[in-house]
């Protein structure tokens, strides 16, 4: 649709047209190549970018470093998740995931990987050592699928309403689920059956009720989890179910990860959080940005020099962080 409208407008008013369209865009996802040196990113039109940030991060860096190598429709509507294998970035939207090999991907060469009755695929998971790929969203069911071969091996149902954010506890091997009905729920692979269920607005610490119950980001390291939403922001000890450190945020997190001895999260407002895992806020880092949806660290040790984190959400522009202390640059669609 987005493109069919591109195309009935005059040549004349097309870069208003797009002046528009980046100020009204969403990015929702991002990826890092495997190599480390390219970042994707996927906005609310279904478009996806490529940016070298090898080039960006460079001293002979120029403004043209910071915008696309290529942008091309992947969707029909937003690109909702993204997640990179050795070979592909895989894409979902509504209903369908596509894989795109990295070595081919400024070409625009796509291979549709499935398509299923799914609104909102809001979550893709790689299970590496079980070659899994996990996808949740809008129909409250984990779907499970074998990279190798493209089928689907089972669906895990115990949530009663969208899905929001998936998460891997390796180890066990286990997985993370949460969503709008107020529940993290684990899910053990080896027998598809679940394991935990965490009802966190139940727990009174934790409570919001005027922000609602929904979870809308968790992450896990070993036996501890992080989550939040319209609940507090709460860190976990998932073997006992119970919570630690309820972080001293006011407003909704969109998406937290662990960094090294650090919580980082991001959500409404412009800022990056750090936390101590005692619940000390360290720092708060402000990007370009009036909203974050995604945090990206790049740690792949084949491009050491391209170590960033990268935050996007309710803009065209994707904040660099060469440090945590500020933003170094931002990319821009």
């Amino acid at each position: 649709m987005e493109r069919a409208a591109q195309q009935a407008v005059p040549l004349g008013q097309m870069e208003v047209f797009q002046a528009l369209q980046r100020l009204h865009m969403t990015i929702f996802s991002q990826s890092v190549s495997p190599c480390g040196k390219f970042l994707a990113a996927g906005n609310n039109y279904g478009q996806i970018a490529i940016f070298s940030l090898s080039a960006a991060l460079s001293s002979e860096a120029k403004e043209e470093s910071k915008k696309p190598m290529v942008t091309f429709q992947a969707h029909d509507g937003p690109v909702y998740s993204m997640v990179s294998t050795d070979r592909h970035l895989l894409s979902a939207g509504d209903g369908e995931v596509k894989a795109w090999l990295w070595a081919e991907i400024l070409k625009k060469v796509s291979q549709a990987l499935t398509s299923l009755e799914v609104p909102e695929i809001n979550a893709l998971l790689l299970v590496p050592k079980e070659n899994l790929l996990i996808l949740a969203g809008g129909d409250c069911q984990l779907h499970a699928m074998d990279l190798e071969t493209g089928t689907f091996m089972w669906a895990l149902r115990g949530h009663t309403d969208y899905i929001h954010c998936l998460a891997l506890r390796e180890r066990s091997p286990e997985v993370l689920s949460g969503g709008e009905d107020g529940a993290v729920r684990l899910w053990d692979l080896r027998t598809a059956k679940e394991v935990q269920t965490i009802e966190v607005y139940k727990h009174e610490e934790c409570s919001r009720p005027h922000n609602g119950r929904w979870i809308g980001c968790l992450a896990t390291d070993s036996d501890w989890m992080v989550c939040g939403g319209g609940p507090a922001l709460t860190l976990w000890h998932l073997r006992s179910s119970t919570p630690t450190t309820v972080f001293p945020m006011r407003a909704p997190q969109k998406h937290v990860t662990f960094y090294q001895d650090l919580i980082l999260s991001a959500g409404q407002g412009r800022c990056v959080n750090q936390w101590q895992l005692s619940g000390e806020l360290k720092a708060q880092v402000p990007g370009s940005s009036p909203g974050l949806l995604s945090l990206s660290l790049n740690q792949q040790p084949a491009a050491p020099e391209c170590k960033v984190l990268t935050a996007a959400g309710n803009s065209c522009r994707v904040d660099v962080f060469t440090n945590l202390g500020y933003r170094a640059f931002s990319l821009s669609f």
